[in-house]
């Protein structure tokens, strides 16, 4: 079921998928069930689901953001391995860093990256913290969210990660739009401009949104704050 819900949709938008590939999403799945009995990875175990509300949702940025060969990505928050993963099962050239704060969920993604044959950066830490040191400070081509935080405290966790010239890009769901007017001010604040809004609809009928913010000037030295005034006090 997933090889076929993933052909269809890569299919119906314009996406080319191989077997490796399809292979690839199955073994994933297989893993992240099996992992799942004994570490709270996801609520999503039914094949269907995890096909629509983890694979095809992650990949869906490939349609919204044109991003070069070779980009170097970065995952904030990146749980059981969405979006990094897809993204580079579908795009092996690109350059992944996962980044999350509980160890054993990387325990999880390194098994997955050594099954998949997949070479990426795991980082185990808060965003916050890593992102004050110069080893990964502004150099990222893209830093990657989904569904994380509210988009304001999202931005200043994200954003301090971004080369200027690349882009942070938020996944939301409906209300993405709605969030991107609260986050106006710390969009600005920490170097961004909007670039992109894209609005689609998963196979199950749930909308998504996918927000991407260019970076055109250095991220302040003051930024990112402490993650409990991030969070009580986000920018506005």
């Amino acid at each position: 079921m997933i090889t076929e819900l993933l052909k269809n949709w890569c299919a119906d938008n314009c996406i080319t998928i191989n077997e490796s590939q399809t292979g690839a999403f199955e073994t994933y799945a297989s893993l992240l069930v099996e992992w799942n009995e004994k570490m709270n990875l996801t609520a999503i175990t039914e094949e269907s689901g995890i096909a629509v509300k983890h694979f095809i949702d992650s990949i869906s940025l490939l349609n919204a953001v044109n991003i070069p060969q070779g980009a170097s990505i970065i995952d904030i928050g990146t749980g059981a391995g969405f979006p990094g993963i897809p993204l580079r099962i579908m795009r092996p050239d690109i350059n992944l860093t996962l980044l999350d704060s509980l160890n054993k969920r990387l325990i999880f993604l390194q098994e997955v990256c050594n099954k998949l044959g997949i070479n990426a950066e795991l980082i185990h830490g808060r965003a916050e913290d890593f992102s004050r040191n110069d080893k990964y400070r502004e150099q990222f081509d893209y830093a990657v969210s989904r569904a994380v935080a509210n988009l304001p405290a999202l931005c200043e966790y994200c954003i301090p990660y971004v080369k200027v010239g690349g882009s942070f890009i938020a996944m939301k769901g409906p209300d993405g739009e709605a969030e991107l007017e609260d986050a106006a001010k710390a969009i600005k604040a920490l170097g961004c401009i909007v670039e992109k809004i894209s609005s689609f609809t998963l196979p199950d009928n749930n909308s998504r949104t996918i927000i991407e913010l260019r970076k055109v000037s250095p991220t302040p030295s003051a930024y990112p704050r402490r993650s409990t005034k991030i969070n009580k006090n986000p920018i506005r």
